[in-house]
């Protein structure tokens, strides 16, 4: 199984995403979470520092493939989960998407991927070009990781059409939406009204999750020194267990950009009538 999350910049989807892998990992599968951004920090809090990318690999091995083998960029991180940094050019410079393509070509070419049983890409920010869409060409379900704010959403919506745009050709699902940091649910409940999708689990505004990765260490990691973090370790559990499931997915139908932009902005200027009225200010005012 192939599994790639998206979602807006800053989210938390790398955080989200290692935890996944843990929480896929304590079910019994071998797990491999590559990341794919040029900060290479997806999988810090798996393995505690920043591995090696691909790209800085292949540099010193002149670019030949045939040189290069899984212990030089494959790393063992907490759980057992096996850890890829795809890395990419320097800001500003370049590609990233096409580091991507180059990582899972090596990957391929070391046999890597039939050794797993779940593949996790953990994708930068928001989709913006074809090359950052890259794996989703790989991936079997896709999981969005949003908050229950307008930005997140319209991003999410980005995404979505994404997914609709490579399910054409490609076997791809969206697998549903990952609330994050949120208590609240409402705006979330109103684009799916639109915008038919699963949520896989909402999770609250937890302080240790944040700092977790400041630590570079999953939830998972801490709990085993703090019992009172186990009942957060089961959200990242249930998502675990739903994708194991192999749910049918979705191939969304996102709304136009204009339509979205309406349906949420009028959200905020004509909240329910049972909001907190201090809450319509706030979020108001954070637009």
């Amino acid at each position: 199984m192939k599994l790639s999350v998206y979602g807006k910049g800053g989210i938390g989807k790398s955080t989200t995403s290692c935890n996944i892998s843990v929480a896929l990992a304590k079910r019994g599968k071998k797990v491999l979470q590559i990341g794919c951004d040029p900060k290479h920090d997806s999988t810090f809090t798996l393995t505690g520092f920043l591995i090696p990318t691909i790209i800085d690999t292949l540099q010193e091995k002149d670019y030949h493939y045939e040189d290069v083998w899984p212990e030089d960029v494959i790393y063992k991180g907490y759980g057992g989960v096996d850890c890829v940094e795809a890395g990419g050019p320097p800001a500003g410079a370049g590609c990233g998407g096409y580091v991507v393509g180059e990582t899972v070509k090596l990957l391929k070419e070391l046999n890597a991927f039939d050794e797993y049983d779940v593949i996790l890409f953990d994708v930068l920010g928001d989709v913006v070009c074809g090359g950052f869409a890259a794996p989703l060409n790989y991936s079997d379900y896709c999981m969005i990781v949003t908050d229950n704010g307008f930005d997140a959403l319209f991003a999410a919506n980005r995404i979505a059409a994404s997914v609709r745009e490579k399910a054409r050709t490609h076997t791809l699902r969206l697998a549903g939406l990952i609330g994050n940091r949120t208590t609240k649910r409402d705006l979330i409940d109103k684009y799916i009204e639109a915008v038919p999708m699963p949520v896989l689990e909402i999770l609250p505004l937890i302080e240790d999750i944040r700092v977790s990765r400041v630590k570079g260490k999953t939830i998972f990691e801490m709990a085993e020194t703090d019992p009172s973090l186990e009942p957060v370790c089961q959200y990242y559990l249930n998502i675990a267990d739903q994708v194991l499931a192999n749910p049918e997915g979705v191939v969304p139908k996102d709304a136009a950009d204009r339509d979205l932009f309406s349906l949420l902005s009028d959200f905020y200027l004509n909240p329910p009538e049972d909001a907190p009225a201090q809450a319509q200010v706030e979020e108001l005012m954070m637009v």
